[in-house]
């Protein structure tokens, strides 16, 4: 892979920061240790501002350029997730419940590379701000970056993030230019009828067979209710009620996720789930009610930065697709992009275990085609 030899040649340290982080994760704001550390290497590195504190733990490093111009942004992600590792590896995490399952370990390390060889060349013209972020999982770190006025506190111009990407050939780059990952919605639906003994349920008000039907009925809103054409997923991903066998509950609950690329299908998805719910719990004599939260929105690339960025990954990637098919998963780096222009892109990691799953690594040998790619972004955007 065509890295810069600079940062080629640091390679090592990149994954030796990479499996420090690994095995120390941290969940949501409180990423404080894992900040620390990162504002300890960008002080070793002699970047010129470290600011600490926020978004709660996050972390913004600048470094000025050879002469003045305008700011551009690099954004990497420290959260981890609540999962039991089951890697094997030397460097697994040494907290039960926890591991870096989605490359964010990986993310800071690059990011971090592309600050040590941009604080020490500094050949780019005005500054970058090196946006180390929280709660990316949940808590919507980025969000909250920008609502605590990152953007305009550190003058960021343009924004660019990288993401790790299993099944992606090693290496390689994928974007594509607008609407690129989806928005990400959570409801519960909480059914609520009177308990009992489970020998007289007609002296009951069940609410298990009204959960059920709750559950088998809301497919319908993406089959019945919408375009084929239009990308939409609801998932039911738990249903809780009881805790034992001869009592009937009081009480059931439904929780999942709903993604889709526009916003009147929010609109749709809520109204339709509400009047289900509803509708069902009234033909089996209980009540439900929908607690429905819209979370991150589309992640939407600026066209004209998306096509600069995938002609800088030419140069250090061995392949590049700029047209990548849209994804159902979402990202909270949405937020950024709406604030600021800019290009989130995915960067191969190989064939192994996809995101989330206890088993999975980040690739440490692309860490430095990711590095190289973060560093170029800034050269070629403000040559000097």
């Amino acid at each position: 892979m065509p890295a810069v030899n600079r940062i080629a040649a640091f390679a090592d340290d990149m994954a030796a920061w990479r499996r420090h982080i690994h095995a120390r994760p941290e969940l949501g704001f409180d990423c404080h240790a894992t900040a620390s550390f990162v504002a300890d290497r960008l002080r070793d590195f002699g970047v010129d501002e470290i600011h600490e504190g926020i978004a709660v733990s996050g972390v913004v490093g600048v470094i000025e350029g050879a002469r003045p111009g305008p700011t551009i942004g690099l954004r990497a992600d420290m959260d981890a997730l609540p999962i039991d590792e089951a890697t094997g590896a030397a460097h697994a995490s040494t907290v039960p419940g926890r591991m870096h399952a989605c490359g964010h370990d990986g993310h800071t390390a690059m990011l971090l590379g592309a600050a040590r060889y941009l604080a020490e060349t500094r050949r780019f013209a005005g500054r970058v701000a090196l946006l180390f972020q929280p709660a990316e999982e949940a808590g919507g770190g980025g969000g909250v970056m920008v609502e605590e006025g990152a953007m305009e506190r550190f003058g960021i111009g343009e924004i660019y993030a990288l993401h790790t990407a299993p099944g992606l050939p090693e290496g390689h780059v994928a974007t594509r230019p607008g609407p690129f990952l989806a928005s990400v919605d959570t409801f519960d639906i909480h059914v609520e009828g009177q308990g009992g003994h489970a020998a007289t349920p007609h002296m009951t008000r069940d609410p298990i067979p009204a959960a059920l039907a709750i559950g088998q009925a809301l497919p319908t809103i993406v089959s019945r209710n919408r375009p084929a054409a239009d990308d939409m997923v609801l998932s039911l991903t738990q249903i809780h009620a009881g805790t034992t066998d001869n009592v009937v509950p009081a009480t059931a609950r439904l929780n999942g996720t709903v993604r889709s690329f526009d916003e009147s299908l929010r609109d749709l998805v809520e109204r339709r789930m509400g009047e289900i719910a509803a509708g069902q719990a009234a033909a089996f004599g209980v009540s439900a009610r929908l607690d429905y939260l819209r979370e991150y929105p589309v992640l939407s690339n600026d066209a004209e930065r998306t096509r600069f960025a995938a002609a800088v990954a030419e140069e250090v990637a061995p392949g590049v697709r700029a047209d990548a098919p849209r994804e159902m998963g979402g990202e909270d780096f949405a937020y950024m992009l709406a604030a600021r222009p800019g290009a989130f892109l995915f960067l191969g990691q190989g064939e192994g275990p996809g995101l989330h799953q206890p088993d999975f690594d980040f690739n440490d040998a692309v860490a430095p085609v990711g590095a190289s790619l973060l560093a170029r972004l800034v050269e070629r955007a403000q040559p000097l």
